[in-house]
């Protein structure tokens, strides 16, 4: 069953499951995925491990390996880059595209995601602080209502999740989002453009000392 009381294959929740633990670090890149070991910890049948790991390949958060297992993505340096070329030619244009359209609606979704990243940043909650971070970016790009942007974010959503946890700064992240709630709820495009900017600039910077920290 999903939160909403809706029913849930099997082999959803299981992606779903497996997906929240790569992204938050659970299970570690290079980690093994192997459908007997995966049944018998989750308690389902191999079919929908299976099927979640195909899922999770597509995503681009799982390597596959010859027959019943695979790996979680090790994302190299030029992984990386290639993730934050395309989050930097998408990035600006979402907030600016947010800050002219968003809606009284809108933005009260987006003040509850920053209110929830606020409060795990304070806690040092960093699973909670990431998640949160991500669904204000989500929430953000809902805001901008350009079909092609929701159709390109949903395409990448898993990577840019991932990505856009790489980072300990837990209460300077969530300040720059509280900035830019601010710029989105009065409709300053140039400063949502100024501070959309700075804030890549930031993400590459801690993203960079954060992989540093574990060589």
């Amino acid at each position: 069953m999903t939160g909403s009381g809706e029913f849930e294959p099997e082999s959803e929740r299981v992606t779903r499951l497996l997906r929240d633990e790569i992204i938050d670090g659970v299970r570690e890149p290079g980690s093994k995925l192997v459908e007997r070991e995966l049944a018998a910890e989750l308690g389902v049948s191999r079919l929908p491990i299976r099927e979640a790991l195909k899922a999770l390949v597509t995503e681009g958060l799982v390597t596959p390996r010859p027959r019943t297992w695979a790996v979680v993505r090790e994302f190299t340096p030029a992984d990386i880059e290639d993730l934050d070329e395309v989050r930097a030619a998408l990035e600006t244009l979402t907030f600016r595209l947010a800050a002219q359209r968003r809606t009284r609606a809108g933005l009260e979704k987006l003040r509850a995601d920053l209110d929830a990243e606020l409060k795990a940043a304070d806690k040092g909650d960093a699973v909670r602080a990431h998640r949160a971070a991500a669904d204000f970016h989500e929430t953000v790009t809902e805001l901008a209502d350009n079909e092609l942007l929701n159709e390109l974010q949903s395409t990448l959503r898993s990577r840019m999740r991932w990505l856009l946890g790489q980072h300990d700064d837990l209460g300077g992240v969530a300040q720059e989002h509280e900035a830019l709630y601010r710029a989105i709820a009065e409709r300053d495009v140039a400063s949502v453009e100024q501070l959309a900017d700075q804030h890549l600039v930031t993400g590459r910077n801690a993203a960079a000392a954060r992989r540093k920290s574990r060589d």
